[in-house]
């Protein structure tokens, strides 16, 4: 059963992303350049963190993930979007590489999981400023895939614990906030435009 869950949870990763980089190429979808670049990472960093705790099935559709937002990532600064850099920006990105020597010191893999499920969190900090200003350039259909991805992803867990949980419970839990913060936002600039 967790190889079931396993293989639709990455059949729904590629699902959701191949209409989500066709609408990158076609310009409706633009992306932030510098949360996919820390979704990647982050992403991948997990992956490996969970398979060092025994997580198996299930952090793969989690590292089939991270591969793909690296390259959502390289899109969207091949299309300049969303391409201000900031302070913050960098100062995440930089946090979320140093989970690697963190994970290293403390032998803990859980530390790197909770920083970096923490920098996942506040990256997507840019992606909920862009969908409050501009809901209709980001894709609800590829969260709402995402985040029926990630409980499929939990299901298919080899081993259950802090570590191996936290990210997707985390990220399903976000995703859904900003669906419904982009579906308000879309309706009330709908009105805006009908009056």
């Amino acid at each position: 059963m967790k190889e079931a869950f396993s293989a639709l949870a990455i059949g729904l990763t590629l699902w959701a992303f191949i209409p989500y980089i066709r609408s990158i190429y076609r310009g409706k979808t633009k992306p932030h350049v510098f949360s996919w670049v820390i979704w990647g990472s982050t992403t991948f960093i997990v992956f490996l963190a969970q398979m060092a705790d025994g997580g198996g099935l299930g952090a793969w559709p989690i590292g089939v993930s991270g591969i793909i937002s690296m390259g959502v990532a390289w899109l969207a600064f091949q299309q300049h979007n969303n391409f201000t850099i900031s302070r913050l920006d960098w100062f995440l990105f930089l946090i979320a590489i140093a989970a690697i020597p963190i994970w290293y010191l403390t032998q803990n893999p859980l530390w790197a999981v909770i920083i970096l499920t923490t920098i996942d969190v506040i990256g997507f900090g840019f992606t909920f400023k862009k969908g409050y200003y501009k809901p209709f350039e980001e894709s609800l259909t590829f969260y709402s895939i995402m985040t029926v991805r990630n409980g499929l992803a939990i299901l298919a867990l080899e081993h259950y614990s802090t570590t191996t949980v936290l990210f997707p419970a985390a990220l399903a839990l976000v995703a859904i906030v900003f669906i419904g913060m982009v579906v308000v936002r879309r309706k009330l600039q709908g009105k805006a435009f009908n009056t």
